[in-house]
């Protein structure tokens, strides 16, 4: 009961409304295992009865079942109520449209106060290289990531915005979509990014968590970008800007 739904819902063999009950009732099951283990030890104590292996089997059985409950709970307590956290305006970041977005639950969200407080690092980054390079970089490193990039828009040159949408397999089988854009500014780009649950009623931070750890990877390759081309950030017009290399022949 606990780790086939894991499983199906992995492979979007159940929907998710399917696989909140089936949990919920694995749980409950769980916890009334350790229940039951409980008072079998509490009577065996008293009783001398045989019986201890297995009422002591049931009990960490039981917990070991528990024991995703008892981490989601602390994420949970953790972490507020949310599904979708942007370091702009949502609108200016959409979806793809596909069959399971078009029946996404209402979203929640976080007020600006919160979201600096809980998340400062989900915030527009600024850099002082042109679209081209920055998306190069960002491609990179969401394809190390491992994530499945659906919509993929390269600037065509440092004047134009770049987009990416790709999708992302929790632990648990819920989805999630990240939208990154890389917008021209007059000194360089900014980069702005979406992260949003497709089928969660909670994020458990994933969202926040990602985009944060996101960005601060971005800075780290940017800083190294730079410092392995020093002279990138000086004019020159007789010299083309380094290309990045994202490993992929697009």
């Amino acid at each position: 009961m606990l780790v086939l739904p894991v499983f199906l819902h992995r492979e979007q063999l159940i929907a998710s409304p399917a696989f909140h009950v089936v949990m919920l009732a694995a749980g409950l099951v769980a916890a009334l295992a350790v229940f039951c283990a409980l008072i079998a030890l509490v009577r065996l104590w008293f009783t001398g009865d045989q019986g201890w292996g297995r009422a002591l089997a049931g009990l960490f059985l039981g917990l070991v079942c528990l024991a995703p409950f008892g981490w989601f709970g602390y994420l949970a307590a953790d972490y507020p109520l949310v599904t979708d956290i942007a370091t702009t305006t949502r609108s200016e970041l959409p979806l793809i449209f596909e069959p399971d977005t078009a029946a996404m639950p209402p979203p929640h969200l976080l007020t600006a106060e919160q979201q600096a407080r809980i998340f400062p690092n989900v915030t527009t980054r600024t850099y002082p290289l042109d679209a081209f390079q920055v998306f190069a970089l960002v491609e990179r490193l969401a394809t190390a990531q491992g994530w499945d990039i659906r919509l993929r828009r390269e600037p065509a040159d440092a004047t134009e915005t770049g987009r990416l949408n790709a999708r992302i397999v929790t632990l648990v089988g819920w989805r999630e979509e990240v939208v990154i854009r890389v917008m021209p500014t007059a000194t360089g780009s900014a980069v702005d990014m979406r992260s949003a649950s497709i089928n969660a009623v909670h994020d458990f931070g994933s969202n926040g968590v990602r985009i944060s750890d996101f960005l601060i990877a971005l800075d780290g390759e940017v800083t190294a970008f730079i410092r392995d081309n020093r002279n990138i950030l000086q004019p020159a017009d007789d010299e083309a800007a380094p290309e990045v290399e994202t490993g992929s022949d697009s």
